[in-house]
């Protein structure tokens, strides 16, 4: 069985987020764009019973911008805390590898 993808070491070099992965490939992202990229249901909206997602109006400042931090949530996931406080999004390995490759 392969071996699941995970960062073994993370940065924060200026305006951007480094991330050395497990197999052996490197990410930069700027910190804006992973930001904008929340996944969580207040950046992203929630469905309602019929599935429909209405995004909700998000509004940022240049704390929103601001890496403060990073736990590891199981061996899946990071959650980050933002300078304005936010800190719900679970960026998931393979969702943050999309990320930066997109």
């Amino acid at each position: 069985m392969p071996e699941r993808l995970h960062p073994v070491n993370i940065a924060v070099i200026g305006t951007e987020i480094a991330i050395a992965w497990s197999d052996a490939r490197e990410s930069y992202l700027p910190l804006q764009k992973l930001r904008e990229a929340c996944p969580c249901a207040a950046c992203c909206g929630e469905p309602d019973a019929l599935g429909r997602v209405v995004p909700p109006e998000v509004s940022h400042t240049a704390a929103s911008f601001e890496l403060r931090g990073w736990q590891f949530v199981g061996g899946y996931a990071l959650q980050l805390t933002w300078g304005d406080g936010h800190a719900t999004g679970l960026y998931s390995f393979p969702y943050l590898r999309r990320v930066a490759e997109a």
